[in-house]
């Protein structure tokens, strides 16, 4: 791993320390690669928090893979299904990688609640402290999730040298 994938990484996991989403935290150590700035990056992904608006759903640093994704190789165009279909690809593979690493893409399974302890949450946010921190994975989570989107790029990278090498 590159020391500026690995800053990347490191920058995702202090953004979730600062009190950002785990979505905001891993999409905004990225943004700039795709010509985004972070006030933007932050306010698309703020949403996704708490596995999707609180929710428990899909784990927030999970959403922020399939953000990246879109950023990284999303089609433009409604009838591009091919291109379509290659980012639908890209994403099951991250996802993948994500569970095969966590166990899980869904945030109540990350945090280990039960349908009861969901159907009690509501739509206020944690207060973030040491308890807070002390009990959640989700720094690691985030960790992760930058961590599986940094090797892609990588791998995406080594394969592109390789076949510039391959044509010459």
């Amino acid at each position: 791993m590159t020391k500026e994938m690995e800053d990347r990484i490191q920058l995702a996991v202090e953004n979730f320390m600062q009190g950002y989403g785990c979505c905001q935290s891993v999409v905004a150590a990225f943004a700039d690669l795709y010509g985004m700035d972070k006030q933007l990056a932050l306010r698309i992904a703020a949403g996704f928090g708490g596995g999707v608006g609180r929710l428990r759903m899909m784990c927030g640093a999970v959403s922020g893979l399939v953000i990246l994704a879109g950023l990284d190789c999303g089609q433009t165009e409604g009838s591009d299904r091919a291109g379509k279909s290659a980012c639908y690809k890209v994403v099951q593979q991250l996802l993948g990688k994500f569970k095969e690493r966590n166990g899980s893409v869904i945030c109540a399974e990350l945090l280990g609640l039960n349908g009861q302890q969901i159907a009690k949450e509501t739509h206020e946010a944690s207060e973030r402290n040491a308890e807070y921190y002390k009990k959640r994975p989700c720094a690691a989570k985030v960790e992760s999730a930058a961590r599986v989107f940094a090797e892609y790029l990588e791998e995406k990278i080594d394969h592109s040298i390789l076949s510039e090498e391959e044509i010459a």
